[in-house]
């Protein structure tokens, strides 16, 4: 495994760009305060244009922190409540179905690499349907494997329904993963999956089928 991701990781090496850091976040542009008779007719003004802003809020806002956590090696079992019970989670390595094996995936990060952790990163959030949100994240991870410093682009794509992550890809080179619908050959993309599958039940054997640090 450890052989396996040294030559993934390794042929990308310095062959990404660095992306633009473009995400923002909602304020509150004004401090609401009351007189001594109560709110009066500025204040309530101000507490809607509170209340407008604080609407407007993307769901991102609120995965962004989880996901560069997990990518940093610094996840908790908090962070994994991002996610429905029955989630899925692939890249070129792996693919892990349900919250334990998805565990198991980033458990195993600190375990292969000395450092790593997202660098850059912009946001766009896509409204696919009430309750469904698309989050695309354009990022730049770093790592550092047997002493090589190693920066990998990549396009985080985060399929989210009534606020859980159903679903959670990262195309290396913003490349779609290889499987039986995107290849040419369908069996070339069955074996690819297979070998993903293979390599994450493997990591969730070694991580103790994804058990929380400290437990």
């Amino acid at each position: 495994m450890r052989n396996s991701i040294s030559q993934l990781l390794f042929y990308r090496q310095n062959i990404y760009r660095l992306a633009c850091n473009r995400i923002s976040s909602s304020s509150i542009m004004e401090k609401v305060s009351a007189d001594a008779g109560g709110y009066n007719q500025k204040t309530q003004a101000n507490f809607k244009e509170a209340s407008d802003d604080n609407s407007m809020k993307r769901m991102s806002d609120d995965i962004m922190p989880h996901i560069l956590r997990l990518y940093g090696s610094s996840a908790t079992a908090v962070d994994f409540e991002i996610y429905a019970p029955d989630a899925s989670f692939e890249d070129p390595l792996m693919r892990a179905h349900g919250v334990k094996q998805i565990k198991s995936a980033f458990y195993s990060l600190s375990k292969v690499f000395r450092e790593s952790r997202i660098v850059e990163y912009s946001v766009e959030e896509n409204v696919i349907s009430p309750g469904k949100q698309e989050i695309l994240i354009d990022n730049k991870q770093h790592y550092k494997f047997l002493g090589k410093d190693i920066d990998l682009a990549t396009l985080i794509k985060l399929y989210v329904v009534n606020g859980k992550v159903i679903r959670h890809e990262d195309w290396w080179d913003k490349k779609p993963l290889w499987n039986k619908e995107t290849v040419k050959l369908p069996l070339l993309g069955r074996v690819a999956e297979m070998t993903r599958r293979g390599a994450m039940l493997a990591t969730h054997v070694l991580m103790r089928f994804g058990r929380d640090p400290n437990v």
